[in-house]
């Protein structure tokens, strides 16, 4: 079994502005990280480069996936309400940013706008984070929420895309000054085989066309 990691770096983002017309900017070290959203969004994206097991025609069996962090965010000036969602996302297939955004929304559940389909999800994890009345003195956001989403599906794809999404939720007039995150480190365990031939390119097919067009069967 190998295991496979990839990093996105520290977050920071400055909120001016005024409070109905907030104006974000991303702190100098957030190097890998862009706004996504002038709503309150933001993405770093990398990926698994798997060519050198493609060109074997070697299929990737996923054993398991995790994500690695080490604090929860931390808010200057939060008000209690204030949230944000975290999204982890590892997927066979890459997303335009507008397909991001929806991933939040709807993940890769049936639904018309959703980008991605179980098969195309290797794994996600979706985290919530609040400001309350105890913790809004000194900053440090509590975590409300924690859900996982994906199929762990073998793939002959040559590369697993890699993204980290902040989404700010505010309650109304928020003032909160800066965001900071924590590095994270995606982790895939994977076991690497031949299968049989035709197997193999069946399974070639399907990587190919799910990375095309969303699948809608």
């Amino acid at each position: 079994m190998k295991t496979l990691a990839k990093e996105h770096g520290l977050f920071g983002a400055a909120r001016a502005g005024t409070p109905e017309a907030p104006i974000f900017t991303l702190s100098d070290y957030a190097q890998g990280w862009r706004i996504l959203s002038s709503a309150g969004a933001f993405v770093s994206d990398t990926y698994f480069d798997l060519a050198g097991l493609s060109q074997r025609e070697k299929t990737l069996f996923f054993e398991g996936a995790t994500v690695q962090d080490h604090l929860n965010p931390q808010l200057v000036g939060g008000a209690a309400g204030d949230s944000i969602v975290l999204v982890d996302l590892m997927s066979t297939t890459s997303l335009s940013d507008t397909e991001l955004l929806n991933f939040y929304l709807y993940g890769n559940f049936a639904s018309p706008n959703a980008v991605l389909t179980f098969d195309q999800t290797v794994y996600a994890r979706i985290n919530q984070y609040v400001v309350d009345l105890d913790t809004a003195a000194w900053g440090s956001m509590i975590q409300v929420s924690s859900n996982q989403i994906g199929s762990l599906n073998a793939t002959a794809s040559d590369r697993i895309y890699s993204y980290r999404l902040v989404w700010l939720v505010e309650v109304g007039g928020s003032t909160w000054s800066r965001l900071y995150t924590s590095n994270v480190r995606h982790i895939l365990s994977v076991d690497v085989n031949e299968e049989p031939l035709y197997q193999y390119l069946m399974r070639l097919k399907r990587s190919y066309d799910l990375q095309q067009q969303p699948d809608r069967d």
